[in-house]
């Protein structure tokens, strides 16, 4: 079996910590029995494809993939909830950044702008923006430029840098780049924010025993819950867990479709 928390960056350690946590409540959880449960959070070149592998125990994904990719191909976990500005329980707002001395205060003011994304496919990073563009009565496409950097961290890197004028930033990974890089964060700034959506969904693989999906379920409460559990949480900004549902997905592509009935497919 294999296991990975890919989409966000905070110290690695505090990661593995978690996890390590996490397979410890596993061991002692008869539903597992017999599991060869992963030690260690194992990384992916292509996670899109480490997503779909027959044998994944627990992942991260993203809400917009999660319902364009991987409808009817994993299992709905649950979502955690986080605290750091933007987000509110299980709901996030990407944050909108430019740079400090950009005179610039609203997203209508960077129509033909050049944009920093880290994918296409992204919810926080793409599809919320171009739902809040698609709202504005500006030109179409909205950019003037696009750079796909790949990752937030590079769009982040591409703002500060001047390579781009703005980004849309998932606000758990904000809050992470803003804490491993403090004297920077003076040269950004935040100057709005998307309207609210579920955050990260974590799955597991259809072959995933439905008993062992529960076992996970119950583990990821207690670790996101309990007293006990707070040093594990607190560098991870891990305030709770939801077990969510298909459903509270939707929204995803709801606004998909709002923006392409607006004229607004590609930003």
């Amino acid at each position: 079996m294999q296991a990975a928390l890919p989409m966000y960056f905070p110290p690695q350690g505090a990661v593995q910590a978690f996890w390590a946590a996490l397979v410890e409540r596993l061991r002692s959880d008869a539903r597992c029995a017999g599991l060869a449960l992963p030690q260690t959070l194992q990384t992916a070149d292509d996670v899109h494809a480490q997503w779909l592998e027959p044998d994944l125990l627990l992942s991260q994904a993203c809400g917009f993939p999660l319902m364009t990719l991987l409808k009817d191909k994993v299992q709905l976990v649950g979502t955690l909830a986080y605290d750091a500005p933007g987000v509110e329980g299980i709901y996030c707002r990407s944050q909108l950044i430019c740079r400090t001395g950009d005179p610039r205060q609203t997203l209508p003011d960077f129509a033909g702008a050049t944009l920093a994304y880290n994918d296409r496919i992204s919810q926080s990073g793409y599809n919320a923006l171009r739902a809040l563009a698609a709202q504005t009565s500006a030109q179409r496409p909205f950019f003037g430029h696009r750079i796909d950097t790949g990752a937030h961290y590079r769009s982040i890197e591409a703002v500060r840098t001047g390579q781009a004028d703005m980004a849309s930033i998932d606000p758990v990974t904000w809050a992470h780049w803003q804490r491993s890089n403090p004297q920077a964060c003076a040269e950004l700034r935040v100057f709005g924010q998307t309207e609210r959506y579920p955050g990260l969904p974590l799955i597991s693989s259809l072959q995933t025993p439905p008993e062992v999906v529960d076992a996970l379920r119950s583990a990821l409460q207690a670790l996101a819950s309990e007293p006990a559990a707070a040093g594990l949480r607190a560098p991870l900004l891990i305030t709770g867990f939801v077990q969510t549902a298909w459903a509270d997905y939707q929204l995803c592509l709801d606004w998909q479709a709002q923006a392409a009935e607006a004229g607004v497919q590609v930003l």
